[in-house]
């Protein structure tokens, strides 16, 4: 369970040995995007040192690895062998791409008796929002994070604050994931000096269902985590459902500050409240 995912450059020495200091949730170390042509062997040298020999670990780490069709995929895929890396996150997912991983995941595993590492898939293109509900489907995937600024690219239009042109996206993730019971992952904003634009942005990604945000920044992530929490309000509404459930025991449906209490209604309380024990705001 994630409300926010730092990205830290493979390349960035002195964030990677600090990454399990930051306040986000899960840390991806990023070979991809974030790191230069050049850079690419020694990012994937300074990260694997650090997966290797660290002392201590974010709770969630993730790779961000080098899309199939680089000659740089393999190599990254191979970090999975020192056990500390949960999630390969995987740019330019589609499902051919996601069995391409599963693949090597498998082998890499066998090889050298890992516990299963699962895929947050990257869907940044026209394709694979058009394929999300299969990718959601597979049983590796246990995220998906929409990439908005390279399909904006690959849409031809341009990236705004208010994200009018993602919408139809930001919608085929939440319901592909909410389907499959996975987690929506919405794109980082690239506004890093503006907790304003930041903050609406991750306001109109949670009403619209998303579950968790990206940060390019740690100074994003107090915002997003706060965001993305369960406020004091609902806790304490949802702590008072179960205070009446427990006085009405044995009936399906009560009534609360004048409002019909039923499954549906018990059920949201329960996130809700799961979700402060996971984040340990109860």
């Amino acid at each position: 369970m994630f409300r926010s995912l730092l990205f830290i450059p493979g390349n960035n020495p002195s964030m990677i040995q600090n990454a399990d200091v930051y306040l986000s949730d899960a840390i991806i170390f990023d070979l991809e995007d974030a790191v230069d042509l050049n850079e690419k062997d020694n990012a994937r040298n300074l990260v694997s040192n650090y997966l290797e020999n660290a002392v201590t670990y974010p709770k969630n780490t993730i790779l961000r690895v080098n899309s199939i069709d680089t000659n740089y995929f393999y190599k990254d895929v191979e970090l999975i062998k020192s056990g500390i890396v949960k999630y390969i996150l995987l740019p330019k997912s589609s499902v051919d791409s996601i069995n391409v991983l599963e693949e090597q995941l498998e082998r890499i595993e066998k090889e050298h008796n890992l516990d299963e590492v699962k895929i947050i898939a990257l869907v940044e293109s026209a394709k694979s929002i058009i394929e999300i509900f299969k990718i959601a489907k597979h049983k590796r995937v246990e995220a998906i994070l929409l990439g908005a600024e390279d399909l904006c690219n690959d849409l031809e239009i341009p990236r705004t604050n208010s994200g009018e042109e993602i919408l139809y996206a930001r919608s085929r993730v939440i319901y592909a994931c909410a389907a499959n019971h996975i987690i929506s992952i919405d794109t980082p904003n690239t506004s890093i000096d503006s907790e304003e634009d930041l903050e609406e942005d991750c306001l109109n990604a949670k009403r619209l269902g998303m579950k968790a945000k990206t940060a390019i920044h740690p100074n994003q992530l107090a915002i997003i985590n706060d965001v993305f929490s369960p406020s004091t309000e609902e806790i304490n509404w949802a702590r008072r459902i179960f205070d009446e459930l427990d006085k009405n025991k044995g009936k399906s449906v009560f009534s609360l500050d004048g409002k019909m209490i039923d499954k549906p209604i018990i059920v949201k309380a329960e996130k809700i409240l799961e979700k402060a024990k996971q984040f340990k705001l109860i």
